[in-house]
This record gives C-alpha cells, sequence and structure tokens, in this order.
C-alpha cells in the first residue's frame, strides 16, 4: 500500500466537492482539519467526516479542529455550548489550584464527548504559550496563564481529558508563541529573547509535556537561534531546540501554511517546511488551487515522519466510558462556584 503524503488538508464548504473528492483519492493526505465553514449542523459534519475518511480509504483518518474554548471554537452554540477561554480557566486556578485544573481536564473531557460523536478524533489543544507584557493579541486569553509553571500543569490537565475521552491533543505553537508582538496571520513575529531566557519561559511548558504525541510549529523567528527563518521551516529550530533541547519525538505539523507570516508561493511555502524537518504540512483554507500546489510538494510519509504517524494512528481509544451528564455538571459546578 503506498503511504499517504505528509499533509493536512481542509476543505472548502459544509459538502466534499467532485474536485476534493478526487483530489484527497489521488493525493492521499494523511489527515483533514475542519473549520467554522465546515461545520452547519450535527449529522452534516458526520457525513463531511465520513465523505473524508471514505475518500482516503482509512476509517480512522485523524479529523482535526481548533476546539479551544473562549474566540477559538469552530463549533459552537446552538451545536456545541459556548466554553471558557484558557485565562478563564487560569483565572479559577489563581482562585483555587485544584479547582483550575479539575475544570481544566473536564472541559477537555467534554470536547471529547462533543467532538468524538461528530467523528473528529483530534483536538489542537493545548496552548502552551508562555505570553509576556504587550505582546500580540493572537495568543492572549487562549494561553492559560504569564506562569510557565502554571501552563504546562494546567496543559498536561487538558490534555489528559482529551485522551480519556478517545481524542488526541495537539500541543501549539511548539517552540512558543507567546512572545510573539506581531500576528502570524498577517506577519512575521520577530522574537529577540536570548536563548537563556527562552529556556527558563517560553520553552518549559513543552519540556514538560515532551512525550505527547502531536505538536504544531509557530511562525516565528528566534534571532538567538535562526535570525533568518521562522521556527516553522527551520531546521536549526527544529533539531536544536523541538528534537534537542525540548526532547520531543512526536508528530510535528506546521502551523498553517497559509498564513502570510511565511513568504513565498503555497508551493514555495509547503516545499521549505517539507525541507525543514516538519513531519506535516498543515494547509487550512479549502483553496483548490492552494491544495493543488501543496500536495506538488509534499512526500509520502517515511522514515521518522512515519513512525511518528503511525504512533499517533494507534493511540486512539474509545475512551473511558464516564457519564457525559456528570461531568457537564461538575464543570458547571466549578465554573459557577468561581
Amino acid at each position: 500500500m503506498t503511504e499517504s503524503k505528509a499533509m493536512i488538508l481542509g476543505a472548502s464548504g459544509a459538502a466534499l466537492t467532485a474536485d476534493e473528492i478526487s483530489l484527497y483519492r489521488d493525493e492521499r493526505p494523511w489527515g483533514f482539519i475542519l473549520f467554522a465553514r465546515n461545520c452547519v449542523e450535527s449529522q452534516q459534519i458526520r457525513d463531511l467526516v465520513a465523505a473524508m475518511r471514505d475518500a482516503v480509504g482509512r476509517p480512522n483518518a485523524p479529523v482535526l479542529i481548533d476546539q479551544e474554548g473562549g474566540r477559538v471554537q469552530r463549533i459552537r452554540p446552538p451545536m456545541i455550548e459556548r466554553y471558557p477561554s484558557a485565562a478563564g480557566l487560569g483565572e479559577l486556578y489563581r482562585q483555587d489550584r485544584e479547582q483550575g485544573l479539575r475544570a481544566t481536564w473536564l472541559m477537555s473531557r467534554l470536547h471529547a464527548f462533543d467532538l468524538m460523536k461528530l467523528g473528529v478524533n483530534v483536538d489542537c489543544l493545548p496552548v502552551l504559550d508562555v505570553p509576556v507584557e504587550g505582546a500580540s493579541n493572537v495568543i492572549g486569553d487562549r494561553a492559560y496563564a504569564f506562569d510557565p509553571a502554571v501552563v504546562a500543569e494546567m496543559g498536561k490537565a487538558a490534555a489528559e481529558g482529551l485522551k480519556a475521552g478517545g481524542m488526541l491533543p495537539v500541543m501549539k505553537h511548539m517552540p512558543g508563541h507567546g512572545r510573539g508582538m506581531a500576528d502570524s496571520h498577517h506577519e512575521l513575529p520577530v522574537v529577540t529573547a536570548s536563548r537563556a531566557e527562552l529556556e527558563a519561559h517560553d520553552f518549559i511548558p513543552f519540556v514538560a509535556m515532551k512525550n505527547e504525541l502531536m505538536a504544531m510549529s509557530a511562525h516565528i523567528v528566534f534571532t538567538a537561534i535562526d535570525e533568518n527563518e521562522p521556527a516553522t521551516i527551520s531546521r536549526k529550530v527544529i533539531e536544536e531546540i523541538i528534537r534537542g533541547h525540548i526532547g520531543f519525538d512526536g508528530l510535528l505539523m506546521s502551523d498553517d501554511t497559509s498564513m502570510n507570516a511565511l513568504k513565498g508561493t503555497i508551493g514555495e511555502r509547503a516545499a521549505r517546511i517539507m525541507g525543514g524537518g516538519c513531519d506535516i504540512v498543515l494547509h487550512c483554507n479549502g483553496v483548490m488551487e492552494e491544495m493543488k500546489a501543496v500536495v506538488k510538494e509534499t512526500i509520502p510519509l517515511a522514515g521518522d515522519a512515519l513512525r511518528r504517524a503511525r504512533a499517533v494512528e494507534a493511540a486512539f481509544t474509545e475512551g473511558d466510558g464516564a457519564d457525559e451528564a456528570a461531568i457537564r455538571a461538575e464543570f458547571h459546578g466549578l465554573l459557577g462556584a468561581a
């Protein structure tokens, strides 16, 4: 069997087009990602996810979503309740550490209840970025706290809650987006902190969670390590920091290829992501011409990337069989008591 290609692709709308089905079938993306445009109602999402997996002939193909809570929650009421932001959970933690950690675990467990019913098996959570005063609001209240030790502790609770429900987490944005003074969706942030500062602050949550199976890169230049290339395409950052200092040996996917922090055509960006050492190219917007450019530059999974992808595929479970109503009641009770 020909291996899947090292890419995760989006779709343009609520149902696959004939061109999308043909592209997926011919080019075999390893996984898919959903956005709000793809999520109209529950049965439609289930049908869309099933069609994606059918196109690649893999019933357990990873289907990702950014369902953090707060302003980054792709599926919203009335389908799924509105959840608090990471900073909201962090506020509860500041009042009562145990309650904050429990609420973080419970919210992730609820994400798993919500998403597994729809066929979605990967949540791009937790956000392990540690913001600094004055940083861009692109992270902002998506971060749990300004203290890296607290971010690490809450991030672990969030990841464990997802895994208890049978889902897998994706840590983001490795090795840290918290110092970015610009929004990488629009321009390239440049971080000038020393390596010692980064190791003492930004990298700490990722080191603490290095044994998770998946992470997403940061489109940020760290001048102390590589003054020219953002982490996503920097072999130096990926080898020295992500694989070396942090010690992460899981599947590393790029942040979105179409974000304007990256320069060049979409095809050039995909080629540089592959060349820099990321395992997977992530392309989110579902624009067919862009996807065609990505697939031309993306190779089948092989070597360490294939090993890491297989470890992910082997880690999906049915979940712990917990009582959803009881979990939801406990979560609302903790939030109501805050």
